[in-house]
């Protein structure tokens, strides 16, 4: 089961917001993909939280663009900054990117961002959502949710 990303915001729009400020805070992410021998490839990426969908754009011809147009399954982590602050915690999403071909679809999206021409744009399905921060000094807590479930809190010493 997936959601875009109005549908998470929709069922949780605490950690939605969350989740959009820690990717808001600093321009470049961390991308897992899968490589054809199905080892993983991290790469930096900017993302895009527009009209209702979590946007991941690309250069042409990118390794992570071939990689999800080969196996769609994603991991995008945001970038913790520097030190060990965290502010507002580690923020994890997990899912399938589907690669926009309609073109007046792509073209809202270029005047809206206005990307270097040409690029790959990919729309996300989103299987995951994880937030994990310290409470109080004293807990761990990790915050998971999944479509189709209720938010999962689990707090640790």
């Amino acid at each position: 089961m997936t959601a875009n990303w109005a549908a998470f915001s929709a069922a949780e729009p605490d950690l939605a917001r969350t989740t959009e400020e820690r990717f808001g805070a600093f321009t470049h992410h961390t991308l897992a993909t899968l490589r054809k021998d199905g080892s993983p490839r991290t790469t930096g990426l900017e993302v895009r939280f527009l009209n209702g969908e979590l946007w991941l754009g690309m250069m042409p011809d990118s390794l992570k663009a071939l990689d999800l147009r080969r196996d769609p399954r994603f991991a995008l982590q945001a970038n913790p900054g520097e030190g060990q602050s965290m502010g507002g915690g580690d923020v994890r999403i997990s899912g399938r990117a589907i690669e926009v071909e309609d073109p007046e679809q792509k073209a809202a999206y270029g005047e809206e961002v206005e990307p270097p021409e040409p690029f790959h744009l990919f729309r996300t399905e989103l299987t995951e959502v994880v937030r994990t921060y310290v409470e109080d000094d004293k807990y761990l807590v990790v915050q998971v949710w999944k479509p189709g479930e209720p938010l999962r809190t689990i707090k640790r010493t």
